[in-house]
């Protein structure tokens, strides 16, 4: 049977049990004192890939996730074996996870006076960043923006929601393309261009006003229609079967099979969807959003190491539009947050065992934790994590050597500059190290450059 309207899934999401007699469950809740999983499955990250697995674990110990579901990664399968599509248990589970948020939250989806929003994220059982696609202010519409403008009390804050939620969505899921000839995101092309004509000159989003975000939301939808001849869609229901299809479908995307290629990560795994009630970074100065280690990963030193920005969205802070400050700086602007931080960085290690990779919005003040991971690192840093949790007593000496095999110490072998002759030289420009060692060449900003000036023999730079 297909689903009609918001009725027709509410009705199937009410009669159908947690598991709904069937033989595999495709959905798994999680907060609000509600999980799905056992220890076993908790720790399941083939089932739940890494992003769900964890965010049930932090949720288990009591850490503040905002509330969710995880699509399995059995779904991804059945998802490509049916052509991209979603059967109607599925859709049932579905179901049943967002009424699960509703309660938690007191909001409801769709709902054009009391509007739920949520977040749709990638996540295979081993990480990739940046490869896969993400989703946030998914709800949104001209009906629900006004509500959530009302209930905060902020019309900028609405209306950039919704501008951000409108490109995303154009661009993961619509499909809106560069042309040729273009070098630019389109959507940022329309932002960039539309700042020179009002305010003659670039200004950072957050001076644009809730009317510049208004216009920027008209022209974004004009841009959808123009380049796709769709016209963007206003039903909730649409645009989360949509998401979720489009996280599936991001699984053999370019970047993606390049990525499993270079690490030798099977195909066949596939990614889960993360669903999530949405919590915002962006509603003023008391807010903001980071990333952050819980030690150096390039050096192993003991410290609190990352990023955030204030009054940004976690897009904002690894997506080079905005320079984010160090993590450190929270501190002496947000105390409260930063110590309740610190809490959290010693309980995951304590749990995970392992140095962490996070994710965290504060919203006026109040932190959340949107995803934890096992930090990647440099061999350097690999090897003092180790010898300093042995001596900590948080691992033994085995899982310690496990930690380094013998090819990441070649790494330790790789050309570095001379710390002397670094002292001499003039800066004119400072970045974040990706990778290990020091190397020469050409700069290029541009992938697709970078490969042909490779093949051609010059030393090349990212």
């Amino acid at each position: 049977r297909k689903l009609k309207g918001d009725l027709a899934v509410r009705t199937i999401a009410a009669q159908a049990n947690p598991n709904g007699g069937r033989m595999t469950q495709f959905v798994y809740r999680f907060g609000g004192g509600v999980s799905d999983g056992d220890a076993r499955t908790r720790s399941n990250k083939n089932l739940l890939g890494g992003k769900g697995a964890n965010l049930d674990g932090m949720a288990a110990i009591g850490l503040p996730v905002p509330p969710g579901f995880t699509i399995t990664t059995e779904m991804c399968a059945l998802y490509y074996a049916q052509g991209q599509s979603f059967p109607d248990n599925v859709r049932a589970e579905v179901a049943q996870g967002v009424v699960h948020i509703e309660a938690v939250t007191g909001k409801r989806f769709g709902d054009p006076a009391n509007p739920l929003l949520v977040s749709v994220r990638s996540g295979a059982r081993v990480s990739m960043p940046g490869m896969m696609d993400t989703i946030l202010n998914l709800g949104l519409n001209d009906q629900t923006v006004l509500s959530l403008a009302a209930a905060t009390k902020n019309e900028r804050f609405a209306w950039d929601c919704y501008r951000r939620f409108i490109q995303m969505y154009g661009d993961v899921v619509i499909g809106v393309q560069k042309r040729e000839g273009e070098d630019h995101d389109p959507f940022e092309t329309v932002i960039h261009g539309f700042k020179h004509e009002k305010y003659h000159g670039d200004i950072e989003d957050s001076k644009l006003t809730a009317a510049d975000q208004q216009e920027l939301v008209r022209r974004f939808k004009a841009l959808v229609h123009d380049r796709t001849g769709k016209n963007f869609p206003n039903n909730p229901w649409d645009q989360l079967r949509g998401a979720a299809g489009a996280v599936f479908g991001s699984w053999m995307n370019d970047r993606a099979k390049v990525y499993r290629a270079k690490y030798g990560i099977p195909s066949e795994w596939g990614t889960a969807v993360n669903v999530q009630a949405m919590v915002y970074g962006n509603t003023g100065d008391t807010s903001g959003s980071g990333v952050a280690f819980t030690r150096n990963p390039a050096n192993g030193t003991n410290e609190f190491y990352g990023e955030f920005l204030l009054n940004a969205q976690g897009e904002d802070v690894v997506a080079g539009v905005r320079t984010p400050e160090p993590v450190a700086g929270l501190k002496a602007q947000m105390p409260n947050s930063y110590a309740e931080l610190m809490k959290v960085r010693a309980i995951l290690e304590k749990h995970f065992k392992d140095v962490q990779d996070i994710e965290f919005t504060i919203q006026e003040g109040k932190l959340f934790m949107l995803q934890t991971r096992n930090g990647k690192r440099t061999a350097m840093a690999a090897l003092k994590f180790s010898i300093d949790m042995v001596k900590e007593k948080l691992i033994n000496w085995q899982t310690a050597i496990l930690r380094n095999p013998a090819d990441q110490l070649e790494q330790l072998l790789a050309p570095v500059f001379n710390l002397a002759e670094v002292k001499k030289a003039k800066v004119i420009a400072t970045g974040l190290p990706a990778g290990p060692g020091a190397a020469t060449g050409q700069i290029y900003f541009n992938a697709d450059r970078a490969v042909i000036a490779a093949e051609k023999g010059e030393k090349v730079l990212l």
